[in-house]
């Protein structure tokens, strides 16, 4: 049976930590609670961190990782009944970065001195964005800190979710393109060169498509720094274009103009902006202070002016999606049912049901693209390869009839 460390805070509000034999980790976390514990973290031993809700204090400082398992890990304590400046005292125990028990004694620190969590968490340099703040802070005016913090940590976890998912299904494609790439570089700077002094030696013009493959090698081996050099300048230089505000706005719009991606990138936003809104709306936060907080969670300028526009709508006594509907680039679905919430009074709930809904339209899309992407490149990578290949074979036939 394999052997567990555990981490949990005890009855007396302690903080106790040991090792226990059971079959799984779900065991672990069963037995502590029934002696009346909270745990907070449980791993098989030697193995790497696991704690519950798949969180654990990170090395690496206050990133967004570590952010959300602060978020889960105070949110359970205080659901547990511990105060608030215990719960962050344990936190800060459990802590194993310097730059993490440094944030986290700030945070207990400010509390200590009397000042609310949402102060010392707007102090913290940016790591906790408006979005966490506003939350905390309706949720401590509320007398709900820590049902806050637990729905903010579902929020984390699904915004984390998707973006996860994003990432590992585009794994497979990125490695097929340098496998790809990979093979045509051998082939024409190692390969296809060692038949150049053969040609020579033979004499004999060489056939068209012959002569081109080999002054791609040729390229590629004398001037590969030059190659480097301009993709090096090419990102540097589209860099800084989406530095520039306007240039930025008329990209965001060719993006959104294009027949699959802009598709895409408008689920995508629209699944962020309306988890977003409806967190902040359950947590008790107004709906133009919400608008103007989620806002900053898009990325497309060209979406975010539509919501900036949209709020001034608002601001004047329009409806949501009304307002919405006006820059004709949300999608007519989630406009609909944002309607349906406003005239029912449920539109928190109509949010979080259009973010989900999104969520998985996204990743239905993803993987429509990768089906059709993944056999596009393979054909086109077979049909480079043939085509080296082709113009060495037909380069030796050609010789062959001179010397004949």
């Amino acid at each position: 049976m394999p052997l567990f460390e555990y981490k949990a805070v005890a009855p007396s509000g302690e903080t106790v930590q040991g090792t226990m034999e059971a079959p799984s980790v779900d065991m672990v976390v069963l037995k502590l609670q029934e002696a009346g514990n909270v745990p907070l973290q449980a791993r098989e031993s030697g193995a790497g961190g696991f704690s519950l809700g798949g969180f654990s204090l990170g090395r690496r400082g206050m990133n967004s990782r570590e952010v959300g398992e602060f978020t889960q890990q105070i949110s359970t304590l205080l659901g547990a009944g511990l105060p608030l400046d215990r719960s962050l005292q344990v936190l800060l125990d459990l802590a194993e970065g310097d730059r993490v028990k440094r944030t986290v004694a700030e945070i207990r620190d400010k509390v200590r001195e009397g000042g609310s969590l949402s102060d010392a968490l707007e102090e913290q340099h940016g790591a906790f964005n408006r979005l966490f703040v506003n939350m905390v802070r309706a949720g401590e005016v509320g007398g709900t800190l820590d049902v806050t913090l637990d729905r903010l940590s579902d929020y984390l976890d699904r915004s984390k979710d998707l973006k996860d998912s994003v990432i590992s299904a585009l794994i497979y494609p990125v490695l097929l393109l340098f496998l790809a790439a990979g093979s045509l570089v051998l082939l024409l700077v190692y390969v296809i060169p060692q038949f150049t002094p053969i040609f020579e030696e033979l004499g004999g013009d060489l056939p068209l498509i012959t002569r081109m493959v080999l002054a791609v090698g040729t390229v590629l081996q004398n001037f590969w720094w030059a190659i480097v050099l301009l993709v090096i300048l090419a990102v540097w230089q589209f860099r800084r274009m989406l530095a520039d505000a306007e240039k930025r706005f008329r990209w965001d719009t060719h993006v959104l103009s294009m027949r699959w991606v802009g598709d895409l990138v408008g689920k995508m936003e629209t699944a962020r902006l309306t988890r977003t809104l409806g967190t902040l709306l359950t947590n008790g936060v107004p709906l133009l202070s919400a608008l103007s907080i989620a806002r900053n969670v898009i990325s497309n300028t060209v979406l975010r002016k539509d919501v900036s526009d949209a709020t001034r709508e608002v601001k004047t006594g329009g409806g949501l999606a009304r307002a919405l509907a006006k820059g004709e680039r949300f999608p007519r679905l989630a406009l609909q049912m944002i309607s349906v919430g406003e005239e029912t009074g449920q539109l928190d709930v109509m949010l979080m049901k259009v973010a989900d809904t999104y969520d998985n339209e996204v990743r239905t899309t993803i993987d429509r693209l990768l089906a059709i992407f993944t056999p596009v490149v393979t054909l086109l990578l077979a049909v480079l390869i043939g085509t080296i290949v082709l113009s060495v074979l037909v380069a030796i036939l050609s010789v062959n009839d001179l010397v004949g």
